[in-house]
């Protein structure tokens, strides 16, 4: 079965770090773009940072010079290194990947995104 798990959510104090994985298991046979994405009580999802195959990354204005994304292309992993966390850094992260796999003798490519872990960040 194809998917995404996260890990290394948790709390922690303003200003503090932590580092969130995903990884994507099943037979994969390549692993397009990959991101994190974020949702707050009350809001809507939104995108954190992306990471092409090539290892272009792009960012949300509100992360940028905080976060950063990187890819472990032989663990098929995304990660998110974050740094001086702020309480509005406060909400579920999900990782997101274009997976392309093997089902049945068949080639597929889908988009999936992981079960969420919670960041919560203390003032």
């Amino acid at each position: 079965q194809v998917q995404l798990v996260e890990s290394g959510g948790g709390l922690v104090q303003f200003g503090g770090s932590l580092r969130l994985s995903c990884a994507a298991s099943g037979t994969i046979l390549n692993i397009y773009n990959m991101g994190w994405y974020r949702q707050a009580p009350g809001k809507q999802r939104e995108l954190v940072a992306t990471i092409s195959s090539g290892g272009s990354a792009n960012y949300a204005d509100s992360v940028k010079g905080r976060f950063t994304i990187s890819r472990d292309n032989a663990k098929n992993t995304v990660y998110l290194q974050m740094n001086s966390l702020k309480p509005e850094d406060t909400a579920v992260y999900y990782c997101n990947a274009d997976l392309r796999y093997n089902r049945g003798g068949g080639y597929y490519t889908n988009n999936y995104w992981g079960q969420g872990t919670q960041v919560t960040v203390s003032s």
